[in-house]
């Protein structure tokens, strides 16, 4: 018996062989990523997140917004033209974790920020049929009502300075103060308002 019968006979050292195989090809793609500028830095003029919008980001992210909505325009004509300028890896390099997700009942809100004023956005999380008649989001009434007291934003802060987020000790020894008496609402709009701005200040 040569040892390619061997292989062929033997399902447990078969699969053993095919996951080093597929680690092997997937490692030699991946790799590489990680020591390349284009994934590793930030895009020129991307900031963090001031204390409202990342307050606003939590909320994008309890809500389920995530689930329905990608924030990844792909490199295709049909995308570029209806969202703007695909999607880069520097304008996530901030995001822990990153939120491009894949589904897409609603539309791709990559480059949201700017294209509607605060007051659009406020009646279309309030009621989306106020602004959009067939829309089949949920409404989020509650926005408006729930305050935030900002108790964990400075630890949110420093956690992310951990990995490499550049917040100063001034950012959150201000943290607080920045977003406590605003609202759910307030922050979540400032999150929306900021997505892809940076990216649209270099054009």
């Amino acid at each position: 018996m040569n040892k390619h019968e061997i292989i062929e006979k033997n399902i447990g050292l078969m699969a053993l062989l095919m996951v080093f195989a597929v680690s092997i090809g997937g490692l030699t793609q991946i790799v590489p990523l990680f020591f390349q500028k284009e994934t590793t830095q930030p895009v020129e003029g991307l900031k963090p997140y001031t204390a409202l919008q990342l307050e606003g980001r939590d909320i994008y992210i309890k809500e389920g917004c995530v689930s329905c909505h990608s924030q990844m325009v792909r490199p295709f004509r049909a995308e570029t033209e209806r969202y703007g300028h695909y999607s880069v890896a520097g304008e996530s390099v901030y995001d822990h974790p990153f939120l491009w997700g894949s589904k897409r009942t609603g539309p791709d809100l990559a480059r949201v920020g700017g294209r509607y004023s605060d007051d659009w956005h406020r009646a279309h999380l309030y009621n989306p049929r106020n602004v959009v008649p067939e829309s089949k989001m949920p409404a989020y009434p509650w926005l408006v009502e729930n305050k935030l007291d900002g108790q964990d934003t400075a630890t949110k802060m420093k956690a992310l300075h951990a990995v490499g987020v550049p917040y100063t000790q001034e950012d959150m020894a201000g943290a607080r103060d920045a977003v406590k008496g605003k609202t759910e609402m307030d922050a979540l709009v400032a999150y929306l308002q900021v997505l892809g701005t940076s990216l649209k200040s270099k054009r």
